[in-house]
C-alpha cells in the first residue's frame, strides 16, 4: 500500500459566521490523485488552501508524512517551504505579469530554493518545452491566451518538484476548446506518478485521471470512494442529485 503523503484530521475553517469546513479528514497518498467535487461553495478550495497553508485551519490536524504539522506556530520560513513542496494551481493563473514566461517559471526555484538563475532558466525552459510552450518563453503573459497562462502557471509549479501538486478548478476560466489541452497535460503527468488533489467539475475528466473522488457539500465530504463508483454509482442522496445535475 502507498505510503500516506497528506493527512488532514477534523479540520475545521470559518470566515466570520460562515463556517466553511465543517471536520473534514482526507488522506492523499503518494502518486494518487485524488479529486474534489461538489457544489459551489461546498468548501474544496478552501479545503485545498488549507493544505497549502494559504489558510490556516481554526481547528483540526494536518500531517506529513505521518509527522504533524504544528500550522499555528511554523515560522514564514517553514511555511513557505511546505508551500514550496504543495504546488498549487489557481483557476486566475497568477502569473507575474512584469516578468517573462520563463522568469514566471524560474521565480521559485531562485528565490525559494536557491538555484542558480542559470540552472533555473534550463530547467524552466525544458518545463515549457513539457507543457508545448518552448516556443512562448520569452512571452510577457499579455501575450498569452488562457490556455497558455495555465500552463505556464503549471510549469512554474513543476518547477519547485512539488511532492504534491494541488489544482484549484484550472480549466473552469477556459474556453471549452483549450479545456482538452490542459487535460491531456494532467492526465500525462497523474500516469507519470505525479501526486494531485484536483478540485474541478470536469466529471471527464474526474473518470480519466483519478484513482479516488470525494464529493463535498456543506462543508463535510458526505461520499468518497473509487472514482467509478462515486461518479456512477453514488450512494448519499446529495450526490446523486448533483452527479445527475451535472451529467445532464
Amino acid at each position: 500500500m502507498s505510503e500516506v503523503l497528506f493527512e488532514a484530521r477534523g479540520v475545521h475553517k470559518s470566515f466570520g459566521d460562515l463556517h466553511v469546513l465543517k471536520g473534514v479528514d482526507l488522506k492523499v497518498k503518494k502518486h494518487e490523485v485524488v479529486t474534489l467535487i461538489g457544489p459551489s461553495g461546498s468548501g474544496k478550495s478552501t479545503l485545498l488552501r488549507c493544505m497549502n497553508l494559504l489558510e490556516t485551519p481554526d481547528e483540526g490536524e494536518l500531517l506529513w508524512q505521518g509527522e504533524t504539522l504544528g500550522y499555528r506556530a511554523m515560522t514564514p520560513a517553514q511555511i513557505n517551504g511546505h508551500r514550496a513542496r504543495t504546488g498549487m494551481v489557481f483557476q486566475h493563473f497568477n502569473l507575474f505579469p512584469h516578468r517573462r514566461a520563463i522568469e514566471n517559471v524560474m521565480e521559485g526555484p531562485v528565490t525559494v530554493k536557491g538555484v542558480s538563475k542559470a540552472k533555473a532558466r534550463e530547467t524552466a525552459f525544458q518545463l515549457l518545452d513539457r507543457v508545448g510552450l518552448a516556443d512562448k518563453a520569452e512571452a510577457w503573459p499579455a501575450q498569452l491566451s488562457g490556455g497558455q497562462k495555465q500552463r505556464v502557471a503549471i510549469a512554474r509549479a513543476l518547477a519547485m518538484k512539488p511532492d504534491v501538486l494541488l489544482l484549484d478548478e484550472v480549466t473552469s476560466a477556459l474556453d471549452v476548446e483549450l479545456i482538452a489541452g490542459i487535460n491531456e497535460l494532467l492526465a500525462d503527468l497523474a500516469s507519470e506518478g505525479m501526486t494531485m488533489v484536483v478540485v474541478t467539475h470536469d466529471i471527464n475528466f474526474a473518470k480519466r485521471a483519478s484513482n479516488r473522488v470525494c464529493f463535498m457539500d456543506e462543508g463535510r465530504i458526505v461520499e468518497r470512494g473509487l472514482t467509478e463508483q462515486v461518479i456512477d454509482n453514488p450512494q448519499a442522496e446529495r450526490a446523486r442529485e448533483f452527479m445527475a445535475a451535472l451529467t445532464g
